[in-house]
């Protein structure tokens, strides 16, 4: 407090007091110290760069913004491996500049000096101790790290006419680890032409090599530790398929050529070209296979060369097609060269010369290869149709002649069943005719009324009527046997004949050949006077047919 008073001396007079503020600036006269003599410190051999390993902390009594502490630290070793700088708060902050490795150094021992070039003269704290270099212990902590290829990225190269199980390099990696594990190699695309020894390493080629499908293959090598936590890590390969001259020349602007009728001697009718898919300079050459008599050929230096005409004056209703075959060299090592035969149409052109027309005229002449296709198959298939017609028919003509290759005859199916069935619909899927006699094979017309019954038998050259019986029982026990044993038969004129009715059946016969004029109830007596044309007739449906020796 700040007192004044007028009247100096006297007890009477006026005084006044006010209060004063005095505020006293720090300035940096205080020295930075380390709070410790040592540090220690823990770091793992994986940590990377600008990694932090810990804090050195300072003493210092002057404010925030008046501390400058400045640090280096010592050897060389540890200033390779940390740099020290300070932290906002004006303390030693230790990172690392690089990473690790416990296989190489598993301690640091490390100095560390503190100073400060902008402190006041003399500084207050003259006499107190002050820390200015500290010892910093850094202990490296072991880790399973992965396996470590001796490069990141591998390059190769290689002819593209290498051949199969060529060898084209080697990848190698190692554990850095101290317990030195085995290491496993792999590829895991499994479309790289490229295969490598899981044990060594070695690639080799898995197929040939196309460098103008592919010029460059890029894939990645696995490498894994053996007995270790299945650790792995990766290589890039970069393998370039070097070019050989495996490609012939092929020609260009060579199609579609058209030649005026009344083209003059000397006329370029078109200049052609060549390329090549193989890796070097396009420079090709151009002559032709065999002379031709009316066209040249001539190279015009640019990798390129002209068709000319040798004589003009072409007949004007000249339709035919000119081949010339041109052969076309490249510049590889060794050359190759390719023949092409180049057609060349005759066009009926007018006073202009143009050819345009020409074009039209061929395309809409010409058949597409999807029209040719088709026509092709409709003509086989209408082919395979007439074939199988024709072999249907052949073996139906077969069939005939050796069911009929004994006498003219008219079959009859009897269809007898074991057991009680559909009844007549049993009996629709057999052809049923009428049974012949073989007995007269010239027996008389039946009357009217009975053409359902009675067939007049086919004359065919036969034995004497006499044999008659013994041939349609001959004749009726082949034809059972083929239809017991050819199931594959064609059912057409075959006979199935069973000879008595199933015993199990309760139902009569329900075929009509079998019943006799007892059991029908139709009486054919009559037909015995008729005369002796109908004499076989009555033998068949009348009630003595079973005496006379019929068995069917």
């Amino acid at each position: 407090m700040v007192r004044a008073k007028d009247m100096p001396g006297m007890s009477a007079g006026n005084s006044a007091t006010t209060k004063v503020t005095i505020n006293v600036g720090d300035v940096n006269d205080n020295r930075a110290s380390f709070r410790e003599g040592t540090f220690n410190f823990d770091v793992k051999e994986n940590e990377k760069a600008n990694f932090k390993v810990g804090i050195m902390e300072v003493n210092d009594k002057d404010e925030d913004q008046n501390k400058d502490p400045i640090f280096s630290i010592k050897p060389e070793l540890c200033n390779n491996v940390f740099r020290i700088v300070q932290n906002p708060r004006r303390d030693g902050e230790l990172s690392l500049k690089q990473g690790l490795d416990f296989e190489k150094a598993a301690r640091y021992v490390c100095e560390v000096q503190i100073q400060e070039n902008s402190l006041v003269t003399p500084p207050d704290d003259v006499g107190m101790p002050v820390i200015t270099r500290a010892k910093v212990n850094i202990r490296v902590l072991d880790v399973d790290e992965p396996p470590l290829f001796s490069q990141g990225f591998y390059k190769f190269s290689l002819r593209e006419d290498a051949a199969v199980n060529f060898k084209v390099g080697q990848v190698s990696a190692r554990d850095p680890d101290a317990a030195q594990l085995k290491i496993r190699y792999s590829i895991d695309d499994p479309n790289c032409p490229i295969r490598i020894d899981p044990n060594t390493g070695d690639m080799y080629t898995e197929r040939t090599l196309d460098r103008e499908l592919i010029s460059v293959h890029t894939f990645h090598v696995t490498a894994v530790e053996i007995g270790s936590q299945g650790l792995k890590s990766f290589a890039t390969v970069n393998l370039e398929v070097k070019d050989v001259n495996d490609n012939m020349p092929e020609l260009t602007n060579a199609t579609n050529i058209y030649v005026c009728h009344n083209e003059a001697a000397g006329m370029v009718v078109r200049t052609i070209g060549a390329v090549d898919k193989d890796d070097h300079a396009q420079e090709f050459y151009f002559s032709l296979a065999k002379e031709s008599s009316n066209f040249s050929l001539i190279n015009n230096g640019n990798s390129t060369a002209s068709i000319l005409v040798k004589q003009g004056g072409f007949d004007a209703d000249d339709t035919r097609e000119y081949l010339l075959e041109i052969v076309a060299r490249d510049a590889g090592e060794p050359p190759l060269s390719s023949t092409t035969t180049v057609v060349i149409s005759m066009c009926r052109c007018g006073p202009d010369m143009s050819k345009e027309n020409c074009r039209a005229a061929y395309s809409q002449t010409g058949v597409s290869i999807q029209a040719l296709i088709a026509i092709l198959l409709c003509i086989l298939t209408i082919l395979v149709i007439v074939i199988l017609i024709v072999m249907r028919k052949r073996c139906q003509k077969d069939t005939i002649l050796v069911l009929g290759k004994n006498t003219g005859e008219i079959h009859e199916q009897l269809v007898t069943y074991d057991e009680e069935g559909g009844g007549e619909m049993d009996t629709n899927g057999y052809d049923v005719s009428i049974l012949t006699s073989a007995r007269n094979e010239f027996a008389p017309l039946p009357p009217p009324g009975m053409y359902a019954v009675v067939k007049k038998p086919t004359p065919v050259p036969s034995p004497a009527p006499a044999a008659g019986r013994a041939d349609m029982a001959v004749m009726i026990e082949v034809k059972k046997d083929e239809a017991d044993h050819d199931r594959d038969g064609i059912p057409y004129d075959t006979l199935h004949i069973y000879g008595y009715e199933g015993p199990e059946s309760l139902a009569g016969s329900l075929s009509s050949l079998a019943t006799s004029s007892e059991d029908s109830n139709l009486d054919y007596d009559f037909l015995n006077d008729w005369g002796p044309r109908f004499k076989t007739l009555a033998e068949l449906y009348g009630v003595d047919s079973s005496e006379d020796g019929y068995p069917y």
